[in-house]
C-alpha cells in the first residue's frame, strides 16, 4: 500500500462544499478521484520521464519499465513512457520500493527543491479535475444546424492541458467558483463593466462599452471579487459563455469575445493583460492578418476589434472577432483540443490531411516572419460539416506569437513598428515557438502516440516546401516546453525547454 492517506485534505474538501452547492455532484466526484489522480500521475510520470531535471542523473529501460536514477541514490521506475500519450495509463510510481498513486504525494516524498508549492498545487488540480469529470456533459450534436457555436464545443474540452500535470490547477477557486465559472460546468457568466475615466484604448473600442466620457471595460467576477475590492465600481454587464482559457468568453448572438484580465495562476500562467499588450493588439492584429492572407485562404485570424487598459495588469480587456465568423454554409469551426468531442473518428487519413494542411500553415508563416503560439486553444480548423474533413484553419489570440523583422523583410512584408518581447529574430526561438506548441503539443496530443503522430507526419513532409525550418523539424528532436521544470524553477523568467524524440527520425530517412 501507498503510504499515504486515501483520499487528501485537498480531495476530501469538495465533498463537504459539494453536499451544499450541488449534493448530486458528491458521489460522482468521489466516484471519479481515481481516474483524476491517474490523469495527473501520467503527466507527472511523462514530465519525470522526459524533461532535463536537475536532480534525476540517469533513465534506464528495464524488463518491460523505465527506471530513474536520482542524484541522492534512489531510484523511481514506471511504465515506459510515450511522450505523445494521451491515455491515462500511470496508474503507480515506485520511489524504491515504495508505490505511489497519487502525485502530491510523490512528490513530496521526492523532497526536491520547490516540491513542495507543486504538490500543494497538483493536488488541488487533482481535485478540481475530478469536480470536472464528476459534472461532464454531452457534446454538442454534430448534426446541428447551425453548427454549435464555439463555445459549446470548448464546454466538452474536461481535461484541460494534455500533458502538464497542473491541467486543472485553479488556485484561489472555490468549488462554487469552479462550477460558476469553469467551461466544463457549461454556466453563463455575468461579466462586470468598470467605469474608468483614464486608460488606454487601441482600435475600436464599441458605443455600448462607453457611458458618456467614460471607457466601460469588462470585468471578470471572480476579478472583482477578489482582486478589485470593488475600486473601481463595477455594474452589472452582459451574460457570456467562458471559454477554454476560463478568462475569455464569448457574447451572445455571435458577439465578439472578450478577454478579461483573471490574476491566477491556471495552468502555468497568471492571466493577466499587460498594457504592453493592449499598446500593440491592433498593429499586431493588422500585420498577422496581411501575412495570414498569404496562405492562399488556408488561414484566418480573428482580429483585434478593440483593447484597453487602464495601465494595470489587474484591469484591461481585449475584444476579438467569434472564430465563427470564417465559417461558410455547411462548415463548423471547432477547437483543435475539442476534436475528441466532434465523435469524427480521426482515422490516418483524416489525421495525415490534418497534419498536412497545420505544418504547411505554420511552416509557410514561419517564414514570413510570424511564429504562431498554436496550441489547441489558439488554433481552431474549419471542417466540412458532412464529412468531416478539414478545410482551413482559423488562429486566434496574438498575445505570444514572435515576429521576425528580418524573415518578413526577406519577403517585402512592411514590418510595423514593433518593440519589446513579441521581436524576435533568433532561428532556435521562432522554431521552438512553432514546433512546441504545433507539433509537440497539438499536433501530438491530435495523434494521441508516437506511432500514429510519425505516421502522419512521415505522409505530410513530402508534400512541404522545403525550407531550412522543415529541415530542421526532420533532422532534430522535437522541442516542449518543460512544463514541469518551470514550476520548479520559480526564480527563472521565460520558457525552459525539453527535447523529445522525434518520430520522423523512424518514418522519414
Amino acid at each position: 500500500m501507498s503510504r499515504h492517506r486515501p483520499v487528501s485534505d485537498a480531495e476530501a474538501e469538495p465533498v463537504a462544499a459539494l453536499d451544499a452547492v450541488r449534493p448530486a455532484l458528491s458521489v460522482p466526484y468521489t466516484e471519479a478521484l481515481p481516474g483524476a489522480r491517474a490523469a495527473v500521475l501520467t503527466r507527472l510520470w511523462r514530465a519525470l520521464a522526459h524533461e532535463p531535471l536537475p536532480w534525476i542523473t540517469a533513465r534506464e529501460p528495464a524488463y518491460g519499465a523505465l527506471v530513474l536514477r536520482l542524484a541522492d541514490g534512489r531510484r523511481l521506475s514506471g511504465p515506459p513512457s510515450d511522450p505523445y500519450a494521451t491515455t491515462d495509463h500511470v496508474t503507480e510510481v515506485r520511489l524504491d520500493d515504495t508505490p505511489y498513486d497519487r502525485p502530491a504525494a510523490l512528490l513530496t516524498a521526492l523532497g526536491i527543491p520547490h516540491g513542495a508549492a507543486l504538490a500543494t498545487e497538483l493536488d488541488a488540480g487533482t481535485a478540481s479535475l475530478a469536480l470536472s469529470r464528476a459534472d461532464r456533459g454531452a457534446p454538442p450534436a454534430t448534426a446541428d444546424e447551425p453548427p454549435a457555436p464555439v463555445w459549446a464545443w470548448e464546454q466538452s474540452v474536461v481535461d484541460g492541458h494534455p500533458y502538464h500535470p497542473g491541467c486543472r490547477s485553479r488556485p484561489g477557486f472555490s468549488v462554487a467558483e469552479q462550477l460558476a465559472y469553469g467551461p466544463e460546468h457549461r454556466p453563463v457568466v455575468r461579466l462586470g463593466l468598470a467605469a474608468v475615466d483614464d486608460c488606454l484604448v487601441t482600435g475600436e473600442w464599441p458605443a455600448w462599452l462607453r457611458d458618456g466620457g467614460q471607457v466601460l471595460i469588462p470585468v471578470h467576477p471572480w476579478q472583482s471579487a477578489h482582486v478589485l475590492d470593488q475600486k473601481p465600481a463595477v455594474s452589472a454587464g452582459p451574460a457570456a459563455h467562458p471559454l477554454m482559457s476560463l478568462r475569455t468568453l464569448a457574447l451572445p448572438d455571435g458577439g465578439p469575445h472578450v478577454k478579461t484580465t483573471l490574476s491566477t495562476r491556471l495552468t502555468s500562467s497568471v492571466r493577466d493583460i499587460s498594457p504592453y499588450s493592449v499598446r500593440t493588439a491592433a498593429t499586431v492584429s493588422a500585420f498577422v492578418a496581411s501575412v495570414a492572407a498569404r496562405t492562399d485562404g488556408l488561414l484566418h485570424v480573428t482580429r483585434t476589434l478593440g483593447a484597453v487598459t487602464t495601465g494595470s495588469p489587474d484591469l484591461a480587456a481585449v475584444l476579438r472577432e467569434p472564430p465563427e465568423r470564417y465559417a461558410g454554409p455547411g462548415e463548423r469551426v471547432v477547437p483543435v483540443a475539442a476534436l475528441p468531442a466532434t465523435g469524427l473518428p480521426r482515422s490516418p487519413s483524416w489525421l495525415a490531411g490534418f497534419t498536412r494542411l497545420a505544418l504547411t500553415v505554420g511552416l509557410r508563416l514561419l517564414d514570413l516572419g510570424v511564429a504562431l503560439e498554436a496550441h489547441g486553444q489558439n488554433l481552431l480548423v474549419v471542417l466540412d460539416a458532412a464529412t468531416g474533413a478539414p478545410l482551413r484553419l482559423v488562429y486566434r489570440d496574438l498575445a505570444d506569437i514572435r515576429v521576425s523583422p528580418a524573415r518578413a523583410a526577406r519577403h517585402g512584408l512592411p514590418v510595423p513598428e514593433l518593440t519589446g518581447r513579441l521581436v524576435n529574430d533568433d532561428p532556435t526561438t521562432l522554431r521552438r515557438k512553432l514546433f512546441g506548441s504545433l507539433v509537440a503539443g497539438t499536433l501530438a496530443a491530435t495523434a494521441g502516440s508516437h506511432t500514429a503522430m510519425g505516421e502522419a507526419l512521415a505522409s505530410a513532409v513530402p508534400h512541404l516546401a522545403r525550407t531550412p525550418d522543415l529541415e530542421v523539424l526532420r533532422q532534430e528532436p522535437l522541442p516542449a516546453k518543460a512544463l514541469t521544470l518551470m514550476r520548479l524553477t520559480p526564480d527563472r523568467t521565460g520558457d525552459l525547454w525539453a527535447a523529445l524524440p522525434n518520430p520522423l527520425h523512424e518514418e522519414v530517412r
